[in-house]
């Protein structure tokens, strides 16, 4: 069994930065895609950065693009997100999550993700 635990979140004013970390344990090799997805009140989940486990591909959405790093470290089982410039609209919990599939255009589609973790809260206040 896959589990996730997401740390680093908390408070922080507008244009600061933060530094998300997801551990995975009882991992398998199996697994190729790992996200970033957030969610705020009312709002529908959504992705925000992807990576592959395989190489370096990298995918964001449009709002985080260029103020947001993804970023593995597979011998120490870790799935990073630097978050800089941040903006009250990224307040929300976000979650990692992992899947079987190779990170490909689709990644953004929730359903294709086996596991996610708990979350953790970012806040940015103005």
């Amino acid at each position: 069994q896959v589990q996730l635990v997401e740390s680093g979140g908390g408070s922080v004013q507008a244009g600061g930065s933060l530094r998300l970390s997801c551990a995975a344990s009882g991992w398998t090799n199996g697994y190729l895609c790992m996200a970033w997805f957030r969610q705020s009140p009312g709002k529908e989940r959504e992705g925000v950065a992807s990576t592959s486990l395989l190489g370096r591909s990298t995918y964001y959405a449009d709002n985080v693009q260029g103020r947001f790093t993804i970023s593995h470290d597979n011998d120490k089982k870790t799935l990073s997100l630097q978050m800089d410039s941040l903006k009250p609209e990224d307040t929300a919990k976000y979650y990692c999550a992992a899947a079987k599939f190779g990170c490909n255009n689709s990644w953004q589609t929730r359903s294709q993700y086996d596991y996610w973790g708990q979350g953790t809260q970012v806040n940015v206040s103005s």
